[in-house]
């Protein structure tokens, strides 16, 4: 495995806690990926040791970029040229890039309806007709933030970690409204978990 990344955490965020949540949908997700061919992965946020022992199981090449770092972004009146330019200066990913799997995490709960489409236009070029996404998001959007950093543990386990402080930015969509904001992605699964969060598979949608 590749560790790679325009912005890389310095290293796993201080615990308070840890726990496991089983996943109905990561075993989709890497069902269909062949160990022996190298992977092109994007991870969204600071990753942990559990994330890193299990790519380690495949050839691939692992792109951490923190964009949580960066919360809140600019309004688009702050930016010189719009906020698809400003985010395309912050992944700076090689021409070449096509990613197999991108690992978003609760990103869209963070991201309001002028940087969501801004962020997904700027990752448009990176994406294939075969691209798989993993999120997470609300099942309503009065749900308080849970506040915790996502790892992977097993094909079918996350590890749950609390975050340091508490980001800036929390805003969920409406489910309806987030499907408009998804433009290069169609929901292929989505599962309610006991918190009443939603865990949601994804596929790219390049038309």
């Amino acid at each position: 495995m590749t560790l790679s990344g325009a912005r890389i955490a310095s290293g796993a965020a201080p615990v308070q806690k840890n726990s496991l949540q089983t996943s109905q949908l990561l075993p989709t997700l890497f069902r269909n990926l062949d160990e022996e061919r190298r992977l092109s992965v994007l991870h969204i946020g600071p990753t942990s040791s559990d994330t890193i022992n299990f790519f380690s199981g495949f050839r691939c090449r692992l792109q951490v970029f923190d964009l949580f770092a960066e919360l809140p972004l600019p309004d688009i009146e702050e930016t010189e040229r719009g906020l698809e330019p400003y985010l395309q200066e912050l992944l700076q990913f090689p021409a070449d890039t096509r990613f197999d799997v991108c690992l978003f995490w609760d990103l869209f709960d963070y991201l309001d309806e002028n940087a969501l489409p801004a962020f997904l236009s700027a990752l448009r070029p990176c994406l294939a007709s075969t691209t798989l996404a993993h999120g997470f998001t609300v099942h309503n959007p009065r749900t308080p933030a849970n506040n915790v950093l996502y790892g992977i543990k097993g094909m079918d386990q996350f590890s749950l970690r609390s975050r340091p402080t508490t980001l800036p930015g929390y805003a969920p969509h409406n489910q309806n409204k987030l499907k408009q904001l998804l433009h290069c992605f169609r929901t292929e699964r989505s599962v309610l978990l006991p918190d009443r969060r939603l865990e949601l598979l994804l596929r790219a949608k390049l038309d």
